[in-house]
């Protein structure tokens, strides 16, 4: 019987995880955990510190867990504040699950990567799926470090882990703190709010981006996938559109036209610059079927009708 863990499960994307998890395999087969508590019913729930592995061997005993979907991490701009702490959360919990799944107690692992691997070593446009990667952001060391030990975990000992490099994540559940791409979610809050954004990215800065039910698709088709369509075992490019705040702002302009933009770029700035405008994702269309649903302009409309009920 599938007993699914997911770490970090109250972050941006493994809220919407863990609903469409329960949705998928019934609601006891999937326990959350994280540091903390959310305020929605979360039930099965337990706190997890990630770097507490005796917690975790009790946990993943306790319930019988045959998958973890690892999503416990802090992201790129929150990383830069404390790189050491960033380092130590993002790795460790990762290698002490990889050993649960090496000595067979876990079948199936998920680690998320990301698009902050790559760097200015990398094609900005199109960017393959093998390039050199030299990220310039300790979150993007770390991923690149996790996607390594990933390929070395399945190359040596059999474990069957997978991994997709997220792109940009937009969502209406949640306003996600500590990533360079956040202003993708924040500008719809502000201006359905206030008409008004103030946008920390220069506005010609493209990057690739993915609306949150794609995400989870993928990562869930991912997971579904026959171990020998999956040739991969670093890490899947992954993307569905790229666009500039500008481009976003024009889509979003439609509904409100009225609305102003501003653009005030911060440190954020100088990690978006180094990561690629657009991204290869034939491979894992390819090997496991992958297709988004969504564009720009269909992803805009849904994030409006469904952000204005909040207000």
């Amino acid at each position: 019987m599938r007993r699914i863990l997911v770490t970090g499960a109250n972050g941006q994307i493994g809220k919407v995880l863990v609903a469409e998890l329960r949705r998928v395999y019934g609601r006891d087969s999937v326990l959350a955990t994280d540091i903390k508590k959310s305020a929605e019913n979360n039930e099965p729930y337990e706190f997890l510190d990630i770097l507490n592995e005796n917690r975790l061997y009790e946990i993943v005993h306790d319930h019988k867990i045959t998958e973890i979907y690892h999503l416990a991490a802090i992201l790129s701009a929150h990383g830069e504040w404390n790189p050491l702490k960033t380092w130590n959360i993002n790795l460790n919990g990762l290698l002490t699950i990889l050993e649960l799944a090496k000595k067979k107690d876990i079948q199936k692992v998920f680690f998320p990567s990301t698009i902050a691997v790559f760097g200015k070593t990398t094609p900005q446009v199109n960017t393959p799926q093998d390039v050199p990667l030299l990220p310039e952001t300790v979150y993007g060391m770390s991923k690149v470090t996790g996607e390594l030990w990933c390929n070395y975990y399945h190359k040596k000992y059999g474990v069957d882990v997978r991994s997709v490099r997220y792109p940009g994540i937009i969502g209406y559940q949640s306003i996600p703190h500590g990533g360079t791409t956040d202003y993708a979610v924040e500008i719809f809050h502000e201006i359905i709010k206030n008409n008004v954004y103030t946008c920390f990215l220069d506005g010609d800065t493209r990057l690739p981006m993915m609306y949150m039910p794609d995400a989870v698709d993928a990562t869930i088709k991912l997971m579904q996938a026959d171990a020998a369509a999956i040739q991969t075992r670093s890490s899947y490019n992954l993307s569905a559109m790229s666009f500039s705040p500008r481009e976003l702002f024009t889509e979003i302009k439609k509904y409100f036209p009225e609305s102003e933009i501003a653009y005030d770029p911060d440190f954020r700035q100088e990690i978006a610059a180094a990561w690629s405008e657009s991204i290869d994702d034939s491979r894992a269309h390819k090997e496991w079927k992958w297709k988004p649903s969504y564009d720009l302009a269909r992803m805009t409309q849904d994030m409006i009708e469904n952000i204005k009920k909040l207000y």
